[in-house]
């Protein structure tokens, strides 16, 4: 009987820390958060530089360097343009376009 008990505290403390561990892949450090609004700023000011980009139209997220694009364009080829100016800012690892055509 108490060996059961203490398998099952053991097993127990090893559940616990296994989700307490996956937890931390879905957290930012302070210092990953800033860098990830510095990305998105800027994303988000190339866009308004880009004469042929509707920058309303575009929303932008980061996460961990992983931008994530979203909303809605008029014409097919300004959904690659934004991928395209998206990746070309400093400290973006990837892009995800979700971007649609109206």
């Amino acid at each position: 009987m108490k060996n059961l008990r203490i398998v099952s505290t053991l097993l127990a403390a090893l559940m616990l820390t296994t989700v307490v561990g996956c937890g931390t892949a879905k957290q930012e450090s302070v210092g990953e958060y800033i860098d990830d609004t510095a990305i998105t700023t800027s994303v988000k000011a190339a866009f308004v530089a880009d004469t042929t980009l509707k920058a309303t139209e575009i929303n932008v997220e980061t996460f961990k360097g992983v931008v994530q694009l979203s909303g809605f364009v008029a014409q097919q080829q300004d959904i690659a343009a934004a991928g395209n100016v998206a990746r070309g800012i400093r400290g973006v690892k990837s892009v995800k376009n979700d971007i649609r055509m109206k």
